[in-house]
């Protein structure tokens, strides 16, 4: 302390000190309290010496003056007569230049511990230093350890994305009725391994009914009417197949079903070759620039020449095509095929009914086929092969995934004969997922570590037990898996994929993972409609699946004790789109009005109401065959006025639509007054963005 106050001589430093403060301030404090009222008052070296100097050259001035602030300064004056003189100078000292002394003493004296303190930890070993970079350094480590555990977990995802898309395939199947599209999607599923028994499909009682078509009244009536999603393996690929109506009346979800699909075969009929709705059909695929296999079924019946079916697809499609395969013969006199990739004839013996062909392979100069082959067939199969030779087409892949060159294929699907061919070589020359557009002009590549899906259906009540609604949802990219959350890009709203399942028909089985071409089926919870984009990550959009204009329209109606299951029903059943439900303007008319494009989707409707609700129903027909949606929406209906010809009607999305007789009154109202206020009118429409 005595350091601190800077004194100098051999005096009772703690005596001097009382009589100091009792002469000043007119007490004296305690001795043990000396030190620290010493320190407020922060008399410091500089200053006490030199006020006691000063005061013993004036009060004492017969003394000799020693060296200014010298010890004896304060030592040997009277004390009485320095304590005055201290009380003199104290009270001559303002508020501030006391308060700067104290304020400098008080930092002096927290550096000087300070420096103590750092003198004393740089002597000593610093253990808490080395504690602090010994942590330091695990935390760097495991910092290290999780980002490397990270980059390879990274990479491990993308090499495992890359493998699984590469081993995917995906296709639909498109013909006219009749074709044989079930059957042949039977036996695909037999040579992959899903099934151990094919049924063709055929409206008998005693025929075992196919396994894509699970509905009762498909089984019924022979035929398909909804699309289904199947999935199996061969030879290491994993297999989407999307089976779709073949009947003209169910066009619209064939379309929804090729806007998920990869590739498309195309079944033709041998002895028909290309018919209307196989046309419609090709138009749909060509808009989606999907790749084209054409395989050409029933050649076990009388059929057309391989040239006459290779002309017909360059006639109606201007599509180019490269026999894989060739046939020799048809009808009764059909025995095989001639291979052009293995170069080997694959010869057809028939056997009994629901049995499949042997099938056994020789080399084109075997002398066995003489024997095999008639010697007319055997000689046109050589005439044949020489002039496809002539014609020089090569098999361009790159070509196909264009879908500028068709693969073409003969065969029966009834025997299975040609089947497994067409198989094998689908596998390598399909193509593979690829990215897809977003409405932004974003592409999308399969790979992508975010995982994105497009739901391109709805189906209600697949499980009679539960009445549940599936929605089916093709994965674009990422890597889709169980309890995912995932954001609806249209509503912005979060849903949890807690049940997903793989579809098989009407099976289902669940689903723990799924990669880009995948189809998954989601328990619908009333936050799906169709052309709704699912994603993680960025927000996405694909573009939405348009519903295009109906032909067909009437009123659907109850009995009043039946009004609670008929609006279930209608909500449950017409939400999956393959019916189009308007409803009028007039707040009276409750009564929805059901669109579709063909008659059958109304009886399908009644059916199901019947069967699956409960609800007998009525139909009454209205005379329209033309809908437009109006896209300057009900401000452009209001300033058009009244609109002559014309009924206006709302959709489930309360937008106006308006219903014309013919061709006649919607030109009538085009060129009208009318239609320039109305603006342009669109013949299909597309969920609004929320």
């Amino acid at each position: 302390m005595a350091h601190r106050l800077g004194l100098y001589g051999g005096w009772d430093l703690i005596g001097g000190l009382r009589h100091v403060a009792s002469a000043v301030f007119g007490t004296i404090p305690a001795a043990e309290s000396i030190p620290d009222f010493y320190l407020s008052l922060r008399i410091r070296k500089e200053c006490l010496p030199r006020i006691a100097c000063n005061s013993h050259h004036k009060l004492a001035s017969s003394h000799a003056a020693p060296p200014c602030c010298a010890p004896s300064c304060i030592l040997f004056p009277p004390l009485k007569n320095t304590a005055l003189h201290l009380q003199t100078r104290a009270n001559r000292l303002t508020g501030r230049q006391l308060s700067s002394l104290v304020a400098r003493a008080q930092q002096e004296g927290i550096e000087q511990a300070q420096e103590s303190q750092r003198v004393e930890a740089a002597a000593r070993p610093d253990e808490s230093s080395a504690q602090e970079d010994a942590s330091r350094a695990k935390a760097e480590a495991a910092a290290a350890a999780a980002a490397a555990a990270e980059g390879a977990k990274a990479e491990l995802t993308a090499e495992l994305l890359a493998r699984e898309v590469n081993r995917r395939r995906n296709f639909a199947i498109i013909s006219h009725p009749d074709a044989g599209k079930t059957t042949m999607t039977e036996k695909l599923l037999l040579f992959g391994g899903a099934i151990h028994q094919a049924g063709e499909v055929k409206a008998r009682r005693a025929s075992k009914s196919a396994t894509s078509d699970w509905m009762d009244l498909e089984k019924q009536r022979g035929i398909s009417i909804s699309s289904t999603a199947l999935t199996f393996e061969f030879k290491d690929s994993f297999i989407n197949l999307l089976d779709t109506p073949g009947h003209q009346d169910f066009s619209e979800d064939t379309y929804r079903t090729l806007s998920a699909a990869d590739n498309a075969v195309m079944l033709v009929d041998g002895a028909k070759g290309i018919e209307p709705q196989t046309r419609k059909l090709f138009a749909v695929a060509r808009m989606r620039k999907l790749p084209i296999f054409t395989f050409v079924n029933k050649m076990d019946r009388p059929a057309l020449n391989g040239f006459e079916i290779v002309e017909q697809l360059e006639k109606e499609f201007g599509l180019q095509s490269y026999p894989i395969n060739w046939p020799i013969g048809s009808g009764d006199r059909f025995c095989g095929v001639y291979h052009r990739p293995t170069q080997k004839v694959v010869t057809y013996e028939r056997r009994g009914k629901g049995q499949a062909a042997v099938q056994k392979e020789y080399e084109l100069s075997d002398p066995a086929l003489q024997s095999i082959i008639e010697p007319d067939l055997l000689e046109q199969l050589h005439e044949d092969l020489e002039l496809l030779e002539v014609l020089g087409d090569s098999l361009d892949v790159e070509a196909i995934h264009r879908g500028d060159i068709t693969p073409l294929y003969f065969g029966s699907a009834m025997s299975s004969f040609g089947v497994e061919l067409f198989l094998q070589s689908f596998i390598s020359l399909s193509a593979k997922p690829g990215p897809m557009v977003s409405r932004t002009g974003v592409t999308v590549p399969p790979t992508s570590a975010n995982f994105s899906g497009l739901v391109f259906k709805l189906q209600a009540n697949m499980d009679a037990r539960h009445r549940d609604k599936v929605a089916f949802v093709r994965v674009v990219s990422g890597r889709f898996e169980k309890g995912m959350k995932v954001k609806v890009a249209r509503t912005g709203r979060v849903v949890t994929l807690a049940a997903p399942q793989r579809m098989f028909a009407n099976e289902r089985q669940t689903v723990l993972e799924g990669f880009s071409g995948d189809v998954i089926g989601l328990t619908n919870p009333g936050a799906f409609v169709i052309g709704d984009t699912l994603c993680t990550g960025p927000n996405v959009a694909f573009p939405g699946i348009p519903t295009f204009s109906p032909e067909l329209f009437c009123y659907m109606r109850c009995a009043p004790n039946q009004k609670k299951a008929f609006t279930k029903g209608v909500e449950g059943l017409l939400g999956e789109g393959a019916v189009q439900v308007l409803y009028s303007t007039d707040d009276y008319i409750v009564d929805p009005i059901l669109a579709a494009v063909g008659q059958l989707q109304f009886e399908v409707v009644q059916y199901r109401m019947k069967d699956e609700y409960g609800v007998d129903t009525t139909l009454e027909p209205l005379s329209f065959s033309i809908a437009r949606w109006v896209k300057g929406g009900w401000e452009a209906v209001e300033a058009a006025g009244r609109i002559f010809n014309t009924t206006v009607a709302k959709d489930v999305w309360g937008r106006p639509v308006l219903l014309f007789r013919n061709e006649f009154a919607l030109n009538q109202v085009i060129s009208s007054e009318s239609g320039e206020k109305l603006g342009e009118l669109s013949p299909y429409s597309l969920p609004p963005d929320v």
